[in-house]
């Protein structure tokens, strides 16, 4: 059964580990990894990732990209967004600190804060708004 609108916002706006497609160029399927993600009830999704990586590359060339979002306990839920990129900015100490606070637990943070930023160079943040949700909870069946 579908998720209402605050549902699946809340639900996206949870710490999971998202699933992000975008159309490869190159005669390839899309490209699907898993990743970091940042999001709001009501607001933009954003990622990080390379600003020359095959991720960033594809993204910028697509101009959209998708992500889901599920969970398999206590019920096998998820949201899929999908939606135009909006804005690309340089990603700095403050959006590498929030992202990974969102996934790591506070004593780990401040060091993998400065390996992040030591050693993924030209790091940028993508912003997406989403357009189209799909969301499901099979546990409501």
């Amino acid at each position: 059964m579908a998720l209402t609108r605050e549902e699946r916002e809340q639900f996206l706006a949870e710490p999971h580990i998202g699933a992000l497609a975008v159309n490869a160029t190159d005669g390839q399927a899309p490209l699907t990894v898993p990743i970091w993600y940042q999001y709001r009830p009501g607001g933009e999704l954003w990622i990080i990732t390379g600003s020359t990586s095959r991720k960033g590359r594809l993204i910028e060339a697509a101009g959209r990209f998708s992500l889901l979002a599920d969970r398999t306990e206590p019920t096998i839920r998820y949201v899929a967004v999908e939606g135009p990129v909006t804005s690309t900015e340089p990603a700095t100490r403050d959006h590498v600190q929030e992202m990974s606070a969102r996934y790591l637990a506070a004593d780990k943070l401040d060091a993998y804060v400065e390996f992040a930023l030591r050693e993924h160079r030209d790091q940028v943040v993508m912003r997406m708004r989403p357009e189209r949700w799909f969301s499901s909870d099979l546990g409501r069946l």
